[in-house]
C-alpha cells in the first residue's frame, strides 16, 4: 500500500489586543450570515513574500484592518492534529503560530474590520470568570468551583494521563481556593482545566468524554471556534504576566494621557481593581511617566494632568513594568 504523504499548511493566528471604553478588546471574527461561531483572525504565511513570520503577520494584519501593531510577541505553535475538526480528519494538517499584538483603535479600522466580517469584543465574554475589578465574580462559587469539585471526585477517565498534583490541588493552585490567592496570570490554567473537565462548550464539540457525560453544560463563556479560546487564554496569561517587568501597558494608551486613564487601562488588562493612591505611588516610584505640561478637561471635572511615557526608561533599567497582583 502506497505511504500517503502528509501536507501542511502554517497560519498564524493573531490576538490582536486594544484597550477601549475601559475594556480588554480582541478583534474577532463572525461570519453572522453563516452562523459560525467566533475565532481568532487567521492569516496565510507566505514564505516567497514574508522573510519572517512576523512580517507575514504584521502585512496581512494591516491589509485586513487597516491597524498598526506597536508591540507583537510569539506566544506558542499549535499543531495538535485536528484542531481545525475538518470532515474526517482527511483535511491538510493545520499548524497554527499564535501571536500577541497591541495596538489602539482608530476610525478607519472599524470600517475595514467591518467588511472582513471583524469587530472589537471585550475579552470578558469569554472569559467572565477573569474580571475581578468589581469583586468576585459570582459565576465562580455559582457554577464554576461546584461543577469543578464535582469532577475532583470523579474516577479518571480511561487513558488519562497521571498527574504529578491532584485534581483538587490543581483546583486550588488555578482558582485560588482555600488558602491558594487568585493569581491573574494563571488564566491559561483556568481555562485548560475547565476543558478537561467537560465543562465548557468546546470540550463538547471536540468530543471529550467528560464532556459528553455531562447533561447540559453550564454557560461558561461565549465559546470560540477550533482551539482559539484556548489561544486567546494564552494571550491573556502572557500579557498579564508581561505587565509586570515590561512597559506594555503604554503600547495601548494614546501619546498623552491622564494617570486615571492609565489606571483604568491596568485593571482592564490585570482583571484587577487598584487603589488609586496606591497605584499612583506605584507609578511614580517606578519613575514610567513625565509630565508634558499640559492637562485634559476630556471628563467635564476639574483639568487633569497629561502624562507621556519615559522612552528613555528603556535603556535605564531591564525590567520597567508595573509589578501589580498576584505573584
Amino acid at each position: 500500500m502506497p505511504h500517503r504523504q502528509a501536507s501542511i499548511e502554517i497560519g498564524l493566528n493573531a490576538v490582536i489586543v486594544s484597550v477601549a471604553d475601559g475594556l480588554p478588546q480582541i478583534v474577532h471574527v463572525n461570519d453572522t450570515g453563516d452562523g459560525t461561531l467566533d475565532s481568532l483572525p487567521f492569516g496565510p504565511f507566505d514564505p516567497i513574500r514574508h522573510r519572517t513570520f512576523e512580517i507575514g503577520l504584521r502585512t496581512w494584519v494591516e491589509d485586513q484592518t487597516a491597524l498598526r501593531l506597536g508591540y507583537v510577541e510569539q506566544l506558542y505553535t499549535f499543531g495538535d492534529r485536528g484542531r481545525h475538526r475538518v470532515t474526517g480528519d482527511e483535511g491538510p494538517h493545520v499548524v497554527s503560530v499564535g501571536y500577541l499584538a497591541l495596538t489602539r483603535q482608530t476610525a478607519d479600522s472599524e470600517n475595514m474590520l467591518a467588511r472582513h466580517n471583524s469587530a472589537w469584543r471585550s475579552w470578558y465574554d469569554y472569559f467572565p470568570w477573569e474580571d475581578w475589578r468589581t469583586g468576585r465574580p459570582g459565576l465562580l462559587d455559582r457554577e464554576i468551583l461546584p461543577a469543578l469539585d464535582r469532577w475532583a471526585g470523579e474516577p479518571p477517565q480511561a487513558g488519562e494521563p497521571p498527574r504529578p498534583l491532584s485534581r483538587q490541588e490543581r483546583i486550588r493552585l488555578a482558582f485560588g481556593t482555600e488558602a491558594a490567592s487568585w493569581d491573574e496570570e494563571r488564566a491559561l490554567e483556568r481555562y485548560e482545566l475547565l476543558y478537561e473537565a467537560g465543562l465548557v462548550a468546546e470540550a463538547r464539540t471536540d468530543g471529550r468524554p467528560a464532556a459528553l457525560d455531562r447533561g447540559a453544560l453550564p454557560a461558561l463563556g461565549v465559546p470560540m471556534g477550533f482551539d482559539h479560546r484556548r489561544v486567546l487564554a494564552t494571550a491573556i496569561s502572557r500579557l498579564r504576566g508581561k505587565l509586570k517587568y515590561r512597559p506594555v501597558i503604554f503600547e495601548l494608551m494614546p501619546e498623552e494621557f491622564t494617570l486615571t486613564e492609565l489606571q483604568t487601562s491596568v485593571e482592564a488588562i490585570s482583571g484587577r481593581h487598584l487603589h488609586k493612591q496606591n497605584f499612583r505611588r506605584l507609578v511614580e516610584n517606578a519613575d514610567l511617566v513625565e509630565p508634558t505640561g499640559a492637562t485634559s478637561t476630556a471628563t467635564g471635572g476639574r483639568p487633569a494632568a497629561l502624562f507621556r511615557f519615559r522612552h528613555q526608561l528603556m535603556s535605564e533599567r531591564p525590567a520597567p513594568g508595573l509589578r501589580v497582583g498576584g505573584r
